[in-house]
């Protein structure tokens, strides 16, 4: 198969609308980070704060490779599509070869920081659910003593 100018280009999209979104995460992270802060200056359980901002800490640092790998990726379509240009078909394949593990890397990085945000939230709801099945369980027994 020979790799044209359009090939490349087509990446443009999707790795911008991933860009997008590893900002978009990044963002709901600083945000959260900044309210943990806050809490942690405020609480006296401080002990369970340390262990989310040690989870968060490892995302972050996740989210930062996620980031480095597209952008990366987007550099090498960019060199591939002037290799293209300029007649230099050898080198655009591989640059091309590079820049799709690149998104490849980033894309299963991403998978991973999935996992663990979504096993931190699950956590959260298990705590919250602890909470409510001791409320209504009070809740009852106020109800059978009447």
């Amino acid at each position: 198969m020979e790799l044209q100018l359009s090939t490349p280009a087509l990446l443009f999209s999707a790795i911008t609308l991933l860009m997008l979104a590893y900002t978009n995460r990044f963002l709901a992270m600083a945000n959260l980070i900044r309210g943990l802060h806050k809490k942690y200056l405020d609480s006296s359980d401080q002990e369970m704060i340390i262990a989310q901002i040690k989870n968060l800490r490892k995302r972050l640092n996740m989210i930062k490779n996620m980031q480095i790998f597209g952008v990366l990726s987007f550099l090498l379509c960019v060199v591939c599509m002037f290799l293209l240009y300029k007649g230099f078909r050898e080198a655009a394949n591989i640059t091309f070869m590079a820049s799709m593990l690149c998104l490849l890397i980033s894309l299963f990085i991403s998978l991973m920081e999935l996992q663990i945000s979504t096993k931190a939230l699950n956590i959260e709801l298990s705590d919250m659910e602890d909470v409510l099945n001791r409320k209504s369980t009070s809740i009852g027994d106020i109800i059978r003593k009447k």
